[in-house]
């Protein structure tokens, strides 16, 4: 699965809609696509896969569209622990390993 960054995928995730997009050169891109398919800002993540690593390492929890002051999340993480996991849920349901 490796991407066109060569050792990580970057992806955005949907938690509402339980949907992923993966691989652009930008969060912001696949942020966009999202958008015009109907997910809400406030529902979407900036996560990036790297699919080398093991364990808790695969999942960073990082990007720009993630900085979101109004919602509470005041970092290109997530600073949320429920939202963290229900973005580990959905990527484990969604990416075979």
């Amino acid at each position: 699965m490796p991407g066109r960054f060569r050792d990580f995928v970057k992806a955005v995730i949907d938690l509402r809609r339980q949907v992923m997009i993966l691989d652009a050169d930008m969060h912001a891109d696949q942020e966009a696509v999202l958008l015009a398919e109907g997910s809400r800002q406030r529902d979407l993540w900036g996560i990036n896969l790297y699919p080398q690593l093991d364990g808790e390492d695969w999942l960073e929890f990082d990007s720009m569209i993630n900085m979101r002051p109004s919602f509470g999340n005041r970092s290109r993480g997530v600073d949320d622990a429920t939202t963290r996991d229900g973005i580990r849920t959905l990527v484990s349901r969604l990416v075979r390993r």
